[in-house]
């Protein structure tokens, strides 16, 4: 089997990797489609110190069982189901989990992945694969609303024009939050103003403190200090923003102006899903460009270096980048 494997800071790709083995709970999919994500780019440097097969957004064919045939995504946290903290409601901070292609199991980035049953969830025919890849993403998006972090006219700053800060701005815009993205590449913000969302380049922005809510969508270290310049007292800080290496920061402006500061990570697929299938999160217009697996380490350098928003891996392509 194909797969890019990771170790250490070295990507190299397998055509030797042994395939993954269905077991009670969990099925082989064959990849379809998979999104390279900051993260990815994250765990090359070190975050995590993960080993293995990278990748965890992705559209495949169920292979086994009851969605046998079926085009599935997948949660990426497998959690034991079993222990307080799943019983309590939170299995996405299970203490026993694995998360795909991020902890202690192998990725998407491969001809096949092992998924727990309970993880999937089946594509509508409505969605093309290209916009089902991006499930994931959109879901981290949504939870946002989840932890009701927001309400319909909150006026929120984005920070960050990229992959997860675009499809924030959608999620945030639709909801009916005023929303304004300031982002550094005007090609990434003329996206944005096509789906009739303010934005502003970063060389023009004055941090003013009044948005009631800033989302850190920059994928930097610095993306705190940057949120609690925008932020209002009182208000709320939501970080999206997961970086390799230590961060520090004077959290002196933290007490003073009693702002919130939230993490915010995985989402639900279910919602991620309904606003793909309605339009009201349009994700095409983010493809930048897309490779075949076997060029995934060009993939990965290509989205490190340029400045693009979503690259996409075909396992099922021979051909060069598009």
């Amino acid at each position: 089997m194909l797969a890019v494997h990771l170790s250490g800071q070295t990507v190299s790709i397998r055509h030797d990797y042994s395939e993954p083995i269905p077991t009670e709970k969990d099925i082989v999919v064959d990849v379809l489609r998979a999104g390279i994500c900051e993260t990815d780019l994250q765990l090359m440097r070190g975050y995590m110190g993960f080993s293995g097969v990278l990748g965890h957004e992705f559209v495949g064919i169920a292979r086994y069982g009851k969605l046998m045939g079926q085009r599935v995504v997948g949660e990426i946290n497998c959690s034991c189901w079993q222990c307080e903290t799943c019983l309590m409601g939170l299995p996405t901070h299970c203490p026993n989990r694995s998360v795909i292609g991020i902890l202690n199991r192998d990725g998407a980035f491969a001809d096949s992945i092992s998924v727990p049953v309970k993880n999937l969830h089946v594509v509508p025919d409505s969605l093309s694969d290209d916009e089902a890849v991006f499930v994931e993403p959109v879901a981290a998006a949504y939870q946002i609303l989840r932890q009701q972090l927001v309400r319909p006219r909150t006026r929120v700053v984005v920070l960050g024009d990229g992959r997860l800060g675009n499809v924030c701005a959608q999620v945030l815009a639709d909801f009916g939050c005023r929303v304004l993205v300031v982002g550094k590449h005007p090609q990434k913000l003329q996206v944005l103003s096509g789906f009739g969302i303010e934005t502003v380049i970063l060389s023009d922005a004055t941090p003013n403190r009044s948005a009631e809510v800033v989302v850190d969508c920059t994928g930097s270290a610095a993306g705190l200090t940057s949120a609690l310049q925008w932020v209002r007292p009182w208000g709320t800080v939501i970080l999206k923003t997961t970086v390799a290496g230590e961060q520090t920061l004077a959290l002196a402006p933290v007490v003073i102006d009693e702002v919130r500061v939230v993490g915010s990570r995985c989402g639900p697929f279910a919602d991620a899903i309904a606003g793909l299938a309605a339009g009201r999160v349009k994700v095409k217009p983010l493809i930048s460009a897309r490779f075949p697996l076997e060029q995934a380490v060009d993939a990965l350098e290509f989205t490190r270096t340029q400045p693009v928003l979503k690259v996409l891996l075909d396992p099922k392509s021979k051909t060069g980048p598009a």
